[in-house]
């Protein structure tokens, strides 16, 4: 059977993402990558070749200096191998779903999902942490994603609350809606709501502030991903009884109050909803009335408002009272603003358990 790359791996071809790898030293990946498959004698073997790599990717990419994160580097390389993988053509026996499986595990191990452990006992305060891959990309392939490179920032950061030490984990996920269709962010984040301190979403905003996102609403608004695809309606969460709305439990006032820098940071309750009995849209700016159906959260229609809604549920749903919520970052266009960003989220990731 033909396996054809996607849209996003046929982009990692093109001379600027290549230019990024190669700055980066990342392109050495790629064909260690190759030479390893070609190696594997089994599907057992391609598993442990797959899982080694896309583990060290993210390794690599949260090796930099604090402030001085890159995320495309590990967006590039991965889409890379991960064409290197569908194309590949083993001297055994590979089935569809088997090729499927070892996809699913290079995205899984290079994304962080499969390195958010904690250690055991009552000292430490747990905090996940999560961004996005770069986006709109048809309009600028340079780009990076201030989110991504936060996340990258802070894994494995460390910093004292009290008589506690605070421990941070971080992912980041795809812009895609299948990913969110076949439950991505309940599989990577669900079991954490048992056991961490507070989980915390982030991803690119308006280019001027921080919006702490107060409301998320179930709707999607049409916006395309990076492969093309777009997603309208109800967000196909899983479970009965998915709520219109969910509520950051963040501690918004005290990090507006207390987060400072370069860049203003705001609690954001405004939505779009139809109010109960009409059809007409209307902005709210405080947020939704009662019996409302959703058609914008305070970050909008797309996949941050959804990961944010995903995530605010889980939440309710596991019965805890932790902060939980979204964060809009500024784009950045220079590394000064770019390390200003980053120095900020920090300050916002400890002002939500300090």
């Amino acid at each position: 059977m033909q396996h054809d790359t996607t849209p996003e791996e046929a982009r990692a071809e093109l001379p600027e993402p290549r230019r990024i790898l190669a700055r980066s030293g990342f392109d050495a990946a790629e064909p260690l990558f190759a030479a390893d498959l070609a190696d594997s004698a089994d599907v057992g073997q391609a598993r442990e070749a797959v899982a080694a790599h896309a583990s060290r990717l993210w390794t690599e990419a949260t090796r930099a200096e604090a402030g001085d994160t890159d995320d495309r580097p590990l967006y590039w390389a991965r889409l890379l191998l991960s064409a290197r993988l569908r194309a590949w053509r083993p001297g055994f026996a590979l089935a569809d779903g088997q090729r499927a499986d070892l996809l699913r595990l290079l995205e899984w191990e290079s994304r962080g999902f499969a390195d958010i452990d904690f250690p055991p006992g009552e000292r430490w305060l747990r905090l996940v942490v999560t961004g996005f891959d770069p986006f709109r990309l048809d309009e600028d392939v340079a780009c990076s994603n201030p989110s991504g490179a936060a996340a990258l920032d802070v894994h494995g950061w460390t910093f004292p609350v009290g008589d506690r030490t605070a421990v941070v984990r971080a992912a980041i996920f795809p812009v895609r809606w299948s990913d969110f269709d076949e439950g991505v962010v309940e599989r990577a984040l669900g079991r954490h709501h048992t056991a961490a301190d507070a989980v915390v979403t982030l991803s690119r905003g308006r280019p001027d502030r921080f919006d702490l996102e107060v409301w998320n609403g179930v709707w999607r608004g049409g916006g395309t991903d990076n492969v093309g695809r777009t997603g309208t309606g109800r967000a196909p969460v899983p479970g009965s009884r998915a709520p219109e709305w969910t509520r950051s439990s963040l501690p918004c006032a005290r990090i507006a109050d207390t987060v400072s820098g370069r860049y203003p940071v705001v609690a954001n309750t405004e939505v779009v909803e139809v109010p109960a009995g009409s059809r007409a849209e209307v902005r709210r700016p405080q947020g939704p009335t009662a019996g409302s159906s959703a058609r914008a959260g305070g970050g909008g229609d797309y996949l941050s408002n959804e990961i944010a809604y995903r995530n605010t549920l889980l939440r309710d749903r596991s019965g805890r009272s932790i902060p939980a919520g979204h964060v809009h970052l500024p784009g950045t266009r220079s590394p000064e603003e770019h390390a200003a960003v980053l120095a900020q989220v920090r300050e916002i990731v400890a002002a939500t358990v300090r």
